[in-house]
């Protein structure tokens, strides 16, 4: 199954450093029965970028929480064994679930299939949506369009191999 991690820069700093995803359960994003039913599409490739974008969300609430976090989304993309995830049938209809699965240990970095970041010039965007969270949750529509103009920045892909000079630690 792939899944989408929700990471910062330096979440991701993190992993290259120990070789591995999360200690332990951790939260990430899959095309799950109820992504299907949210985002009302057959097409996998449209359902894997929906669990893409449900991930980048994720990763913009990690920004709000880490103030001295880059402001750039970042998701990785993992493969994992299929009994590795599973969603928490109690959430499916938490409009916030749609996608989201548990990941029950340690995933090794070298099953990561892609790396995607918020290029530079979204920063100030990604900013700007990481403080009208808050405000945008409690229902003020002004704020969720500052959290949907994030969205209108593609997160741009890279291989595994590009970690180290996305971390800063290339040679």
């Amino acid at each position: 199954m792939r899944v989408y991690v929700p990471l910062t820069l330096p979440g991701l700093a993190e992993a290259y450093k120990t070789g591995e995803l999360g200690a332990g359960p951790f939260v990430a994003y899959a095309v799950t029965p109820g992504l299907r039913e949210w985002y009302v599409s057959d097409d996998v490739e449209e359902l894997e970028y929906a669990a893409l974008g449900r991930a980048a969300l994720a990763s913009l609430r990690l920004l709000a929480a880490e103030p001295e976090a880059p402001r750039r989304r970042v998701v990785i993309a993992v493969d994992v064994a299929d009994r590795a995830a599973s969603a928490d049938p109690g959430r499916g209809l938490d409009p916030a679930a749609p996608g989201e699965v548990r990941v029950e240990g340690a995933v090794p970095l070298g099953k990561a299939a892609s790396v995607h970041i918020d290029a530079e010039d979204a920063q100030a965007d990604v900013t700007a949506a990481a403080e009208a969270l808050p405000a945008a949750d409690g229902g003020d529509e002004d704020a969720q369009l500052v959290v949907d103009g994030a969205e209108d920045h593609e997160l741009l892909w890279f291989a595994t191999q590009e970690i180290a000079n996305l971390v800063g630690r290339g040679d």
